[in-house]
């Protein structure tokens, strides 16, 4: 069976090594003590191996099961989720007004990567939820955020998003749901969403559903778009549970992974719902979610990643298979440990060095989001909002990627389910597709984050990388080398990427559009490359400093230097694609496919 350890000493070494948190100078940081954070993330780590890792195999296995209207969970599920409750692990970031803990979100992003990775199905209930919420705290009336909150940051209620349609995905401009105004401020609503993640369930009391709409005789298209709270059971004033809605679940979709979540069909029969924001205004609303639930996808790319890793190793190093071409590595034994092939380390320092990487830049990703929340920073905001496509898009293809690579050192039994591998593949499928598909924040990403703001954002961000360049070159000749040019010369070719776009894209937008996953990549590798120069420059300093630990920081230091060497340098590639233009692209009718 496969197991699962909490990395923290290696986000202990991201939060206070390379992103030195308590003196960021983001309000809360300074709390942020290395002892404090090393006893939250601890406490979530054996939740997550104890708890919660035991139950995704069963998740797995048993799935959700629909029962006379009501969804049934797996096994174990709700009694994990009661505990999880209690130990108030829901609302660890949310405001204290409303039950929650008040932390930052950089730490709830750690924590996150814990339990996602342990159990991404079960953990989506809760995660969803905090989206939910989010929206509901970002654009709700004091009495709705009074209403809800409270039960919802402790997960007494859970929370969705409803989006798509049976006719629509990404073109949300194409839905049916219709809101009909009532006399009492209420809308009635009406219609079909489908692949609506936690849709039902039975460990919570009530279900408060976040449901696009157009409200009858608005603008077409997406601007008569208005979203909606729409409770399962509906709330009465004083916050008791009423009567139930005309909420229903049509059936669960039977799914590649994630089976312990209940992915539905949902039914709305003029259930009553009330206006959340502004009416026409429902995209604005739900992207409060959206760009939230984004990131958490992108968290659970290393997720799946790491777990799938971690288990790949302990397979190397015991599965016994041929010898070592240098030489017998384990003479007492009939066959070498699969770890001592060069192309099986090839395989694991791939998965190493992507899921460390991709750690540290959510986590990165996650001090932007506390710095333009808590700081009001709009210089972060608009920097993360321009990163948002390639934390989702970037960390979920290439976690996939590693997730497959995990499963093919099992070999024959990578396939088989007793091992489990399988599993970690089939759940990390789904990153690339919800929250946007991939393709779309590829197009995203160049289509308009490029140009936000007249492209000060993108700017920003090379400026950052020239003067991080600029301010740790020629202080040691082996990082020079080993860190300092790949990234310099990686981000030569990201920017000639962008010169190729403004040159060409105007011109014929194809030739952008065509390179806008290359693209999305390029910029993946360059942020994973800035991450890793970062890394390495800590770890230097803590070997300079006589670190007692000095293994891990000579680790951190060689898989690093693989980043840079092996992964780095793909760069080279995606510009190439990008400048051979949309001509190969489109170059067949449609007829001839």
């Amino acid at each position: 069976m496969p197991r699962y350890t909490a990395p923290v000493k290696d986000m202990q070494f991201v939060l206070h090594d390379v992103l030195n948190t308590t003196t960021a100078g983001i309000p809360g940081y300074d709390e942020l003590e290395p002892e404090f954070t090393a006893a939250v993330l601890e406490e979530a780590g054996k939740i997550c191996s104890d708890l919660l890792q035991p139950l995704n195999s069963v998740g797995d296995q048993e799935g959700c099961t629909l029962e006379n209207g009501i969804v049934r969970t797996p096994t174990g599920f709700k009694a994990a989720f009661d505990q999880v409750k209690e130990g108030g692990w829901p609302g660890l970031d949310m405001p204290e007004q409303y039950g929650g803990q008040n932390m930052p979100y950089l730490l709830g992003t750690a924590v996150g990567e814990m339990f996602s990775a342990s159990n991404q199905a079960f953990t989506m209930y809760q995660g969803l939820t905090h989206g939910a919420a989010s929206a509901i705290l970002a654009h709700g009336t004091e009495e709705q955020k009074d209403k809800y909150l409270p039960k919802m940051v402790s997960c007494e209620w859970t929370g969705t998003m409803n989006l798509t349609e049976p006719h629509c995905g990404t073109d949300l401009g194409l839905m049916r749901t219709k809101a009909a105004p009532q006399e009492d401020g209420s809308y009635k609503i009406t219609g079909q969403k489908i692949f609506i993640s936690a849709g039902d369930h039975d460990m919570a009391d009530n279900i408060i559903h976040l449901v696009l709409a157009k409200i009858e005789g608005g603008p077409a298209g997406i601007k008569g778009v208005s979203l909606f709270i729409v409770p399962k059971v509906n709330v009465n004033d004083d916050g008791s549970l009423g009567a139930r809605n005309g909420v229903s679940v049509g059936s669960i979709e039977e799914k590649m992974g994630i089976h312990g979540n209940s992915t539905c069909v949902m039914n709305y029969d003029e259930a009553t719902g009330y206006l959340l924001g502004d009416e026409h205004k429902g995209m604005r609303a739900m992207f409060t979610m959206m760009n939230e639930a984004r990131l958490g996808v992108g968290m659970q790319g290393v997720s799946q990643a790491d777990a799938a890793y971690q288990n790949a190793v302990d397979y190397a190093k015991d599965r016994l298979q041929g010898r070592a071409v240098t030489g017998v590595e384990n003479p007492d034994g009939p066959a070498d440990p699969l770890i001592v092939h060069p192309d099986i380390r090839r395989s694991l320092m791939d998965q190493k060095s992507f899921t460390e990487g991709g750690r540290a830049f959510l986590l990165w990703g996650a001090t932007m989001i506390d710095a333009a929340h808590r700081a009001n920073d709009k210089d972060a905001d608009g920097l993360v909002s321009l990163l948002t496509p390639v934390i989702k898009g970037f960390l979920t293809d290439k976690g996939y990627d590693m997730t497959v690579q995990a499963q093919q050192i099992y070999g024959g039994h990578g396939y088989i389910e007793e091992h489990g591998m399988s599993q970690y593949t089939r759940d990390a499928r789904i990153a690339m597709i919800y929250e946007g598909a991939n393709g779309v924040q590829a197009l995203d990403l160049v289509g308009r984050k490029l140009a936000q703001d007249g492209g000060k954002h993108v700017m920003a961000f090379f400026e950052m990388v020239k003067n991080y360049i600029k301010e740790n070159s020629g202080q040691d000749e082996a990082f020079d080398r080993d860190f300092i040019e790949p990234l310099k010369a990686a981000s030569k070719d990201l920017q000639a990427a962008g010169m190729y776009f403004m040159q060409n894209g105007m011109k014929n937008p194809n030739h952008a559009l065509a390179g806008s996953n290359d693209f999305m990549h390029m910029f993946g590798h360059v942020c994973l490359g800035l991450m890793w120069a970062r890394m390495g420059k800590a770890s230097l300093d803590a070997l300079a400093g006589g670190a007692s630990d000095a293994t891990f920081y000579e680790t951190k230091l060689a898989t690093g230097r693989y980043y840079m060497a092996r992964q780095l340098p793909a760069t080279a590639m995606h510009l190439t694609r990008i400048q051979s233009g949309a001509d190969t692209v489109m170059a067949l009718d449609a007829a001839n496919f």
